[in-house]
């Protein structure tokens, strides 16, 4: 038994002994070599510019630029208002539209005055016409008309002053002819008081446009002076150049054709007036040639007697 024992712890010292080898060698056993595989050329770093973008890539870049074109800010538009173009303008292009802005006031100021002195003129030319209508005389006229004043007034006046001066002349054509040579001095002051202020007119009318195109003409030189030097012919720069330019004649226009309409309507409204005077003269010498006759007839009639 004991040889038995001993012969089996023989064999199983003897296997152990021929295990533990391998077993030790297992873990530590090398690794076989890994061949190495050849490596694929790297693409290029850069990518062709004739590379197609992906679909999702353009549309983030078309949403990016239309982002930046909400954001950027819009082109500022420039003001061409007239007052805005008056401001912007050059010194003596600024005096040009002052001035014609200054005579169109004017325009309208006797426009104005001259409507209301010719209804109050006419109006009281006509009542002391029709309130000596039915006068025999000239005291009769006078004591019609009362110490009013006026261009009739003023006629019989005259005719009486003349018929004073010429007491003791027995020639009746002589005291007409004086009587006559001062109510047309009358007239002549009367229709010269009348026309007052349209000499003024007349002018305006005239001289408007050519002052409006003097500022035209150095407004537009001035902005090709401005052009020559930015070296641009862009419409933006030149426009506001020329549109002040502009605005002195059409100002020159605003005042003229006004004062051009005004004056002609005045012209007939004075000829008529006038026509209006020459009645109340013609009246006056009426009046006068009754007054002489009936002096005249009465000192024949006491002479016959």
């Amino acid at each position: 038994m004991k040889m038995l024992s001993f012969r089996i712890a023989c064999v199983v010292t003897l296997a152990l002994a021929m295990a533990s080898p391998g077993q030790a060698q297992q873990p530590s056993a090398p690794q076989a070599p890994v061949l190495s595989q050849p490596q694929a050329p790297t693409a290029p770093t850069q990518a062709p510019s004739a590379t197609v973008p992906s679909a999702p890539a353009a549309a983030d870049a078309t949403a990016i630029s239309a982002e930046s074109r909400l954001l950027k800010p819009a082109a500022v538009v420039p003001d061409m208002s007239p007052w805005s173009m008056f401001q912007s303008a050059d010194v003596l292009v600024k005096a040009v539209m002052i001035g014609l802005a200054f005579a169109s006031l004017v325009t309208w100021t006797i426009f104005i005055a001259k409507m209301i002195e010719m209804s109050l003129a006419r109006r009281r030319l006509r009542t002391a016409l029709r309130k000596i209508g039915e006068a025999r005389s000239l005291a009769e006229a006078q004591f019609a008309l009362g110490a009013k004043e006026g261009v009739l007034p003023s006629l019989l006046a005259a005719a009486m002053r003349e018929a004073r001066l010429s007491a003791g002349i027995s020639s009746d054509a002589g005291i007409k002819e004086r009587a006559a040579s001062s109510f047309a001095e009358i007239v002549r002051a009367e229709a010269r008081r009348i026309r007052l202020g349209m000499g003024l007119l007349a002018t305006i009318g005239a001289t408007s446009p050519f002052v409006g195109l003097f500022g035209t003409v150095w407004g537009i030189m001035n902005s090709f002076i401005g052009i020559s030097k930015s070296q641009t012919t862009n419409l933006a720069v030149v426009a506001p150049g020329i549109a002040e330019a502009l605005l002195a004649t059409a100002l020159g226009l605003v005042a003229a054709i006004p004062a051009v309409i005004i004056y002609n309507h005045f012209a007939r409204v004075t000829k008529g007036y006038i026509e209006l005077v020459g009645r109340a003269s013609g009246a006056s010498a009426r009046l006068l040639s009754r007054d002489l006759d009936r002096t005249h007839g009465g000192a024949h009639s006491r002479a016959a007697e």
